[in-house]
């Protein structure tokens, strides 16, 4: 083998006698696997154990064992953007479009420590049952940390806004919870995504040629890439679909090597999204072979390949032979990956790893669900309160409340998430506030034209239904047992049904009778994460797919086209399901016929002291990369901001009937409502809030909590203010270039009471290299408590270039009594004030700035709060 030849055998010994001191240490078959070696030591000695085609098999996301080393297969794809993702039970926070609301770092790195506290024990869990399958690892693919540049962009509720400061922050804390404190061990990888200059379009994604100038580059697309790796030391990163300036972001040296690697100073492992170095030659055409793509990617710094189908990096073994790439740039490669796995402790006994002591009990604990529940009420932004009509009077007897968003899990728990325990909706949130009262729920319209909302077919439309149970996921051979079912509606997390089952492969049979109550057009689906297909009298009309382009979220729907059912007749129904991997549910669900809905509404808001209606987006519209046909949306990017029509025509007919109304949005990026911020008293923008999200939305309205997110993005009236989507020139786009009248700028939000600044001093006599020192008192003036965001903005008054009308330069989310002040300190660093000059050089030059102090953006007329502002002259 390899590792017999002459010059290995004297390396082996010389690193034995000076890892050993000279004694042989009979519990270690080779030097790698002794934890008293430095890591580099035992990354070089097990690299040069292995072949040249053992090396790039460890090059993709689904890395096999390597028996004859001790090596155990590892799956580095896994996900935790605001909760451990795709296997099974998890605590599920904010979408990170909330998290990004939250303006608060202290907070983020508390959801962070407890993601990866999950992580950790699902993972060791996993590992002690033999189980090494997709989204069972460490190598966490979170956070996605690119500028939400264009609200139409449908993945930007997978960010924290639009602001790189505010991003930087933000993702620094995350990183930093999600890989633990330990001088020695990686708690996860946390891996900083999609490196660079991507946010969308969607449907162009892997042929697109994004273009920018080196100054936007600088100021806005790579920032907060630069702090997360800095400051928050992510391990990881991700490069992106896209081409950059006609380089494919995962085979550009100007990105990964000169940017990434020698100026930021980044020294973990570069894995690519997934599918794109099959891009590089298929879509972006930049060489002709699968060969060529690998060794440009490698060569230019990208280590791992994600691969959709089929991973292009084994194709290095070819390129080797055909002298595209030499052995020691793979080897360069390979040593990352495994210095990530043994920074991780995976090659330790776990009693020195003490992250690997972390008990499964911690998923979804009481300590986490109340996590959720106070992350989901931070998250959420006060957009309007008229005549303080909020907080409403929780002796209220009759409230209505309306809408396709006030009922349906799904939507509250945005993309790539777990699975919750017990999701709150906001119709069950208000009901458990308002116990003694009669809360009525009606959807009132549909989420937009041809976008049906779907719920679980109730038990009395279901006959005869059994449910018969495989030890195996293909449903071969007889069934382990059987039994009756009532309806279909599934969970055994991350579990198979009976202990004497493989919960990675296992399989269930339904079968029964659907009967429908009225006669009409249905759609048929299920919400699920297993393998399943789904048949009507031995039709198939619904199936997974794993394929982007689908309607998703996590779990996802599956439906099918529009079938007619008649009345009281029995309809044979069959459905599938296989579980591969340690995330098992599902759901049986359907669009049925809904004559009434509006009528429905109306009446129960009329017969109501109090309205509130639930409205907004979901998944199943923006998202990454969809294949869906209405208007106003196009694969999963939007091309409008408004509501659509069919939310509006409700919204305007509830408002005609004179009741107390209350608006809650749940999306995941911004919406032009500018006839309900004129006529809707009470406006509350909510996300997508996760498990909790009834429970906090009930909590605000009914003055439990004091709402105090904070807007990351900024709230447009039209898509018409915006430049094209395709432009990547920041001239227009953001608060930092817009200079246009928003309707509800970045960093607003409003509270039940009000806060005052004063006292704002600000350190003399600075010049273009010292750190400026801010001072300011804020005191509570109102007679509640409540939470401000205290947010610094910079302005270069004296130069002629390009600079940002103003940009943030520094919060802090602070809390207060009523009647309470506190001072609050901020350091500002040289680079606050840097620009790109003419040049391209990086520079502070001297000057007049202008400083704003308070509750919002400088120029912004604040209802609960005011603005400071100070000249700055650096010389």
């Amino acid at each position: 083998m390899f590792f017999n030849r002459p010059t290995n055998t004297l390396y082996l010994l010389s690193l034995l006698l000076i890892g050993m001191g000279c004694q042989p240490h009979a519990s270690y078959e080779f030097p790698f696997q002794n934890p008293e070696l430095t890591l580099e030591t035992r990354v070089d000695d097990l690299v040069s154990r292995m072949t040249l085609e053992e090396k790039v098999s460890q090059m993709v996301n689904e890395a096999p064992a390597i028996e004859h080393l001790g090596i155990p297969e590892y799956n580095w794809w896994n996900e935790g953007l605001h909760g451990v993702a795709r296997a099974g039970l998890a605590t599920v926070f904010p979408q990170a479009i909330g998290l990004g609301a939250t303006w608060d770092e202290r907070h983020m790195l508390k959801v962070a420590t407890a993601i990866s506290d999950e992580a950790r024990a699902k993972h060791h869990n996993f590992v002690s049952r033999g189980k090494r399958n997709l989204y069972q690892g460490l190598t966490l693919w979170s956070p996605n940390i690119n500028i939400f540049r264009d609200p139409r962009w449908g993945r930007g509720q997978e960010t924290y806004g639009e602001d790189p400061y505010l991003t930087g922050k933000m993702a620094v804390q995350f990183v930093r919870g999600l890989q633990g404190d330990d001088p020695t061990y990686l708690k996860t990888v946390a891996t900083v995504k999609h490196f660079a200059v991507h946010n969308g379009p969607e449907p162009e994604r892997h042929v697109f040629n994004t273009q920018s100038n080196y100054r936007d580059l600088w100021e806005t697309y790579l920032p907060q890439f630069e702090m997360a790796i800095r400051q928050g030391k992510a391990y990881s990163a991700m490069c992106a679909y896209n081409r950059y300036n006609d380089e494919a972001c995962c085979g550009s040296s100007t990105l990964m090597t000169d940017i990434l690697r020698n100026e930021i100073g980044f020294d973990g492992y570069i894995v690519s999204d997934c599918g794109a170095i099959e891009d590089i030659f298929k879509h972006h055409q930049l060489v002709a072979t699968p060969e060529e793509a690998a060794a440009l990617a490698v060569k230019t710094g990208c280590d791992l390949n994600c691969g959709l189908g089929e991973a292009i990096f084994p194709y290095l073994v070819q390129a080797v032979e055909k002298g595209l790439i030499d052995e020691n740039t793979i080897d360069t490669s390979v040593k990352r990956l495994f210095m990530a796995r043994f920074k991780l402790g995976m090659f330790d006994p776990e009693e020195k790893v003490p992250f690997a002591q972390i008990p499964y009990s911690v998923v979804d604990s009481k300590v986490h669900q109340a996590l959720a529940d106070e992350t989901a009420r931070k998250s959420m932004v006060l957009l309007k309160n008229e005549q303080q009509t909020l907080p409403l009077s929780k002796d209220l007897k009759k409230v209505a409340v309306i809408g396709p968003n006030a009922n349906q899990w799904l939507m509250l728990l945005g993309n790539y998430n777990g699975v919750p325990s017990a999701p709150v909706t906001p119709w069950a949130g208000i009901q458990q506030k308002l116990p003694n009262a009669s809360v009525t729920f009606a959807q009132g319209c549909e989420l937009a034209e041809g976008m049906p909302m779907f719920y679980t077919i109730p038990g009395e439309n279901l006959n005869s239904l059994k449910a018969s149970f495989y030890n195996n996921r293909t449903l071969q051979g007889d069934p382990l047992y059987s039994e009756s079912w009532d309806m279909l509606d599934a969970n055994w997390n991350d579990r198979a049904p009976r202990e004497d089952m493989d919960d990675d492969n296992f399989g269930v049979r339904w079968e029964g009778q659907l009967s429908p109550s009225v006669s009409g057009f249905y759609q048929l689906g299920f919400i699920g994460t297993m393998n399943t297909q789904l048949y009507l009298n031995d039709s198939l009309v619904a199936k997974t797919s794993y394929h982007f382009r689908d309607e998703y979220g996590d779990p996802r729907l599956r439906k099918s086209d529009q079938i007619w059912l008649e009345a009281e007749q029995s309809y044979d129904l069959k459905l599938e399901a296989g579980d591969s991997y340690a995330d098992a549910t599902v759901q049986l669900v359907w669009a049925a016929p809904k004559p009434n809905l509006k009528a429905e509404a109306l009446k129960a808001a009329q017969d109501a002291e109090v309205v509130i209606l639930c409205m907004g987006l979901t998944p199943r519209m923006e998202g990454e990369e969809m294949d869906i046909q209405i208007e106003g949306f196009r694969g999963g990017d939007r091309t409008t901001l408004e509501l659509p029509q069919t939310q509006k025509d409700l919204i305007r007919s509830i408002e005609k009937l004179g009741k107390p109304t209350v608006l809650i949005l749940l999306n995941g990026s911004a919406l032009a409502i500018n006839w309900e911020n004129e006529n809707i008293p009470a406006i509350l923008e909510a996300w997508y809030p996760g498990q909790s999200t009834g429970t906090a939305i009930a909590d605000i309205l009914f003055g439990d909590y004091n709402p105090a997110g904070r807007l990351p993005v900024t709230f447009y009236k039209s898509a018409d203010d915006l430049p094209p989507f395709e432009d990547y020139n920041m001239a227009g786009h953001t608060y930092r270039y817009f200079q246009g009248d928003p309707l509800y700028p970045f960093g607003y939000g409003l509270s039940y009471t009000s806060f005052e600044y004063g006292d704002l001093t600000v350190s003399e006599g600075n010049t273009t290299d010292q750190a400026v020192s801010v001072l300011v008192k804020v005191t509570n003036t109102g007679k509640v408590a409540g939470e401000e965001v205290v947010q610094v903005y910079l302005s270069n008054l004296s130069t002629q270039l390009p600079t940002p009308a103003h940009s943030l330069q520094g919060f802090e989310r602070v809390s207060l009594e009523p009647g309470e002040s506190k001072f609050i300190r901020f350091v500002l660093p040289p680079a606050a004030f840097r620009v790109i000059d003419d040049q391209n050089q990086k520079v502070v030059l001297p000057g007049e700035y202008q400083l704003s102090v308070g509750g919002g953006q400088p120029g912004v007329t604040l209802q609960t709060s005011n603005i400071l502002s100070k000249t700055i002259n650096l010389q």
